[in-house]
């Protein structure tokens, strides 16, 4: 059943982004319910299915049938109520839809949501720059990343919070947003520090204003104080929301990881970790830090040999938790997030991991594996066909 080194990525990839609400678990014992009034079912029959469970079932020539915008079962083949369509991929894989975290294609282009006057930014918001549907966004769903999160630029250290949403070719506002806010963008290195005032060409100096804003946060929290700029920040401390965390460089991962796990225990993700950020990979992993790394994946300046670092092998096999992968498209083109995965594996990642590390690690470092991330019942249909 399991095929844990034989992942493939393709390039012609049907994405079935369906949005819906729900979770649960699903045996395969289980029986497709009847149709409701108007409703639409569809029953896929593939040659292998990749449902990224928690028991990391394979099921070989199997059905995925969707009901209405849900998944409603994945498993052996099984009889069916009539109205639900058949769809033969007899040769074909199946897998979750892709789930990419560090993303700016909301926005249609280039124009990128930031301010440089304020640089802590906890009230700004990504939401007003999403175009729905816009051209990269249907790219993204062709090549089968089905859920993006949609965050503010690096230009500041606390950017504001960004926006999750489905790549659906056709839609508005309402009926592609998964979350909003979907979480808190901040960057903490190589990036703020360059661009903006005095105060911020430290490292020292940005580590002061980041504590001073959440110190501010948690004691608003604790007071029940309603303060405007800290409402969406308090609910990162009350850990309703995440945050994930633009940072490079070991010194800036370790720094990262110490702030925002050790000083507040938030719901963090360390993104990026580019450069020679692998070498902090274990202390990072010992704080139980996620890292969603990318979009540069190989660590060519710091070793002193020369030698080319496979820096997603190190994050991948330091014990962290749910590693996963990004693009920071438009970085690298959003349709290419398979190929962080293909290209990890071929640098000696696990093929199987890579599959998780852009369907349901994402979803679970980010606290939406509960509709997104894998094939199993109640969850959103989204279903990827290669």
């Amino acid at each position: 059943m399991r095929d844990r080194h034989k992942a493939r990525f393709y390039l012609g990839m049907i994405a079935f982004a369906l949005a819906s609400a729900g979770g649960g678990s699903l045996h395969a014992s289980a029986q497709v319910r009847e149709l409701e009034r108007d409703q639409s079912g569809y029953a896929i029959e593939v040659r292998r299915t990749f449902t990224m469970n928690d028991a990391d079932q394979i099921f070989e020539r199997g059905l995925i049938v969707t009901r209405g915008t849900k998944i409603e079962y994945v498993g052996p083949k099984v009889e069916l109520p009539a109205g639900y369509q058949l769809i033969e991929r007899v040769k074909a894989w199946a897998y979750p839809g892709l789930v990419d975290l560090h993303t700016h294609v909301h926005t249609g282009g280039w124009g990128d949501v930031n301010t440089s006057i304020v640089n802590i930014n906890a009230e700004l918001s990504a939401t007003p720059a999403y175009v729905p549907s816009n051209a990269l966004v249907q790219r993204a769903c062709s090549a089968g990343v089905t859920t993006l999160l949609g965050i503010p630029g690096s230009a500041t250290g606390m950017g504001g919070f960004g926006i999750l949403y489905k790549s659906k070719t056709h839609s508005g506002f309402d009926s592609s947003v998964l979350a909003n806010p979907g979480g808190l963008k901040v960057a903490q290195t190589h990036n703020p520090d360059r661009r903006n005032g005095a105060i911020l060409r430290s490292w020292a100096g940005l580590g002061w204003m980041l504590e001073d804003i959440n110190d501010k946060a948690v004691a608003a929290l604790k007071q029940d104080r309603f303060d405007p700029q800290l409402e969406n920040l308090k609910r990162v401390h009350a850990g309703e929301l995440p945050v994930l965390i633009h940072t490079a460089g070991v010194e800036g991962a370790a720094a990262t990881a110490r702030m925002w796990r050790r000083t507040y225990n938030t719901r963090s993700v360390l993104s990026h970790g580019s450069f020679d950020g692998w070498k902090a990979a274990e202390f990072v992993a010992s704080l139980g830090m996620p890292v969603n790394h990318g979009p540069r994946t190989t660590d060519f300046y710091s070793t002193r040999s020369g030698r080319i670092e496979p820096t997603a092998w190190h994050f991948a096999n330091s014990g962290g938790p749910n590693f996963s992968l990004n693009t920071d498209s438009s970085i690298i083109p959003q349709e290419e997030f398979f190929l962080q995965g293909a290209m990890a594996a071929r640098q000696g990642c696990d093929s199987y991991a890579m599959l998780r590390a852009m369907t349901i690690h994402p979803a679970r470092a980010f606290g939406y594996d509960d509709r997104v991330g894998s094939l199993e019942r109640g969850k959103d249909a989204d279903i990827v066909i290669s």
